[in-house]
């Protein structure tokens, strides 16, 4: 189940690539990661870690982004393929906030009982620019079960900047 957990968004990257139109479509422009702390509902909370690519169309403020993200606490832990898209406010190049939303397959293992589900992700923060990428802070809840909600920071690395 795991395997086939990490393959949605890769699957998804690949559909992407494959009907993009022409120039002005969506490409990779970065990979990153994430570390942070969730909570997840019921649970204690605990270390959240998590990759990603990130995909732009160019002259836009639009972003996809699939991602794997990885929790663990105490008692219990989980892994999401996700797949989500975020609107930055500013400039590219500028200190800006953004939000964004997306779908994931989630993956839990809570107390020995394993479950997986569809769920949604809502989040938003603040992206800073730096040389070669961006650095963020970014709130996030998921709503899959257990829903969880995420404070995360991280790094975007960009090709070709």
């Amino acid at each position: 189940m795991t395997r086939k957990l990490l393959l949605v968004p890769a699957a998804l990257l690949l559909a992407a690539t494959l009907l993009a139109p022409d120039a002005h479509a969506f490409g990779v422009s970065g990979i990153g990661g994430k570390l942070g702390y969730t909570n997840p509902e019921d649970l204690d909370g605990g270390m959240m870690i998590g990759g990603h690519l990130e995909m732009e169309e160019p002259g836009t403020r639009w972003h996809l982004l699939p991602s794997v993200l990885y929790w663990n606490t105490d008692d219990a832990s989980g892994l999401s393929g996700n797949f989500d898209a975020y609107y930055h406010f500013g400039p590219q190049y500028s200190t800006t906030p953004y939000l964004g939303a997306g779908l994931g397959v989630f993956h839990s293992e809570v107390g020995g009982a394993e479950d997986t589900n569809l769920g949604a992700n809502l989040f938003g923060g603040l992206r800073f620019p730096g040389p070669g990428a961006h650095y963020f802070v970014e709130g996030r809840y998921a709503t899959a079960e257990p829903s969880a909600l995420s404070l995360l920071g991280g790094a975007t690395f960009h090709f070709g900047h």
